[in-house]
């Protein structure tokens, strides 16, 4: 299961295309979820838009739930260094930069490693 936690409505319906392009199963949270709906989504993999409200707590809450780890990559605007160190300081495995998650959305949504 993959789960965006967004809000933004133009990323949202790109995660959707690509999800369903790939036959993936995808489930979109907002921001303000708690950490309960993050568990019962049981996902194996989290996309994080940090530009929105509470996404470091959401990478955070992530972290702290029981079982295997979830893949979390974040992506935001390459301009804000100080939300990137946050979201590595939480525990993002990987933040792209929007474009770079954009290119790369295929791939994570086949569950496909890019290329480096």
């Amino acid at each position: 299961m993959i789960v965006a936690v967004i809000d933004d409505l133009i990323f949202r319906s790109r995660i959707h295309a690509a999800a369903e392009s790939a036959g993936a199963a995808l489930t979109v949270l907002p921001s303000t979820a708690d950490a309960a709906a993050l568990r019962d989504a049981a996902p194996s993999l989290v996309l994080v838009d940090l530009g929105a409200p509470a996404a470091i707590d959401r990478i955070r809450d992530l972290r702290a739930l029981p079982g295997p780890p979830a893949t979390i990559v974040a992506f935001v605007s390459h301009v804000r260094a100080d939300l990137i160190v946050a979201a590595r300081e939480a525990g993002a495995d990987r933040v792209l930069a929007r474009s770079a998650f954009v290119a790369e959305l295929p791939a994570l949504m086949r569950r496909e490693p890019a290329a480096p």
